[in-house]
């Protein structure tokens, strides 16, 4: 961190304003060379910034932040110039020429962490908070830049040092004047620690759908209305549809937003024995993806004249719609029964081409997505790498409690659990551990 860096906080492309951020030891220097003197800290000031040969570049705003009260840590600042990708350019040459070097993907970020300006968990929030694409998945990122993660790890690891004290003071002053039962009082305090790390890691899966999108899989036989429902829910053209059965292949994952959740909406090829190829590799697929959705709609074909098999692989909170009403034969509401007491799922008539009907399929879907996934507060873990330390950290409380009268095993299983919620904070993190996760991180943040 000896290097000054810069980068663009603002996207490529012609724009209103750019943003070129700075950060290190360099930045003062920087600043005097560009725009002729520092400002005033924290106060924007209206600058002409000049090249290496004394030419004017572009009339910026110019916020000078010395550390360590700045974001990084360390002596910050911001041009905000011009936002044509000539001024851009220009002024990142420059830059360059005066030795500072362009900041690798989440640099800034990194010496914030660095700097205990932030901790991992919420080093992670900002990154989800650039990427959120919905009103939940805003909220539970600033909830995590806030702190939320990091303050419920700070309260277990708490705990773990009130039990680790019972046991290291059995262990080590067995001929004190202690009380008999100091061992045992350990008990109660990882006994409310071991249920409370539990029910995180279960409610740290309902984090990764608010991030990653809940997965939501149309299934069924060939030419059953999938594509056509799911040009229906998107509204657009995303699937391709024709008369001939076997049309789709492969997956088709569409993104879009449902009672303001992100949602991973997939055309699948149609379920049934296939010999060729091509073809059975995308019912593989179909099946693979749908056994790890979090809700499946079976479609079954209500125009043909007899009900058609239905499948076997059913989940009690399935859907199952049978399509194409508007070309039915039969009595309504007929087949609905009948396959509702064959699947024992949920089970309507519909057409994709009926306003009511899809109105009411898009309720439906809103219902079963924040019954899924609404809380009274976001979620606190968000991520698998969260959920898998939470879970080595339960488990790592429950063999302390059950090592009986074998203190020192139980005292060393305290420390490992201690360790793993450590990690979740980065305070233990491996340097590739976390080069990996800043990795993820937009340039020029």
């Amino acid at each position: 961190m000896t290097d000054t860096i810069f980068a663009p906080a603002t996207a490529a492309g012609r724009a209103a304003v750019a943003v070129v951020r700075l950060s290190g030891p360099g930045t003062a220097e920087a600043v005097r060379a560009l725009a002729g003197r520092l400002p005033a800290a924290r106060r924007a000031s209206l600058r002409p910034l000049r090249d290496r040969q004394g030419r004017e570049i572009d009339r910026a705003l110019v916020l000078w932040m010395p550390g360590p009260a700045s974001y990084t840590g360390e002596d910050t600042a911001e041009f905000q110039v011009h936002g044509g990708p000539a001024v851009v350019a220009t002024l990142l040459e420059t830059l360059a020429a005066r030795g500072l070097r362009l900041a690798e993907p989440g640099e800034f970020t990194r010496r914030a962490f660095e700097h205990g300006k932030l901790d991992l968990a919420q080093a992670e929030g900002v990154a989800d908070l650039i990427e959120a694409e919905t009103e939940q998945q805003r909220r539970q990122a600033l909830a995590q830049l806030g702190g939320r993660l990091s303050d419920v790890q700070a309260r277990w690891r708490e705990a773990l040092t009130e039990a680790l004290a019972y046991f290291e003071a059995a262990v080590d002053f067995p001929d004190e004047e202690l009380p008999a039962d100091v061992a045992a009082r350990a008990g109660p305090v990882l006994a409310r620690l071991a249920a409370e790390l539990e029910a995180a890691t279960l409610d740290a899966e309902r984090g990764e759908r608010v991030r990653e999108g809940f997965r939501i899989a149309l299934v069924g036989a060939p030419n059953a209305g999938k594509s056509t429902l799911l040009n229906a829910l998107v509204g657009r053209e995303a699937a391709i549809v024709t008369a001939t059965p076997g049309t789709t292949r492969d997956v088709i994952e569409v993104p879009l937003v449902i009672a303001g959740y992100k949602v991973l909406l997939a055309d699948t090829a149609g379920i049934r024995d296939a010999e060729e190829e091509i073809e059975a590799e995308g019912v593989r697929r179909a099946r693979a993806w749908a056994e790890n959705a979090d809700l499946r709609l079976w479609l079954v074909d209500g125009s043909v004249a007899e009900l058609p098999g239905l499948p076997d692989e059913v989940g009690a909170d399935d859907l199952c719609l049978i399509t194409k009403r508007d070309l039915a034969t039969g009595p309504a509401g007929i087949w609905a029964a009948e396959v509702a007491r064959r699947m024992d799922i949920p089970s309507a008539e519909l057409t994709a081409k009926g306003p009511s009907d899809m109105a009411w399929l898009q309720q439906t879907l809103g219902e079963r997505v924040v019954e899924a996934l609404a809380g009274a507060e976001p979620a606190a873990a968000t991520r698998l790498r969260h959920r898998d330390l939470l879970d080595e950290a339960a488990q790592r409380v429950r063999q302390a409690m059950g090592e009986g009268s074998q203190l020192e095993l139980a005292a060393e299983d305290v420390r490992l659990a201690a360790r793993a919620l450590d990690r979740i904070t980065g305070r233990i993190d491996p340097d590739h551990v976390l080069g990996r996760i800043f990795a993820t991180f937009c340039i020029g943040k």
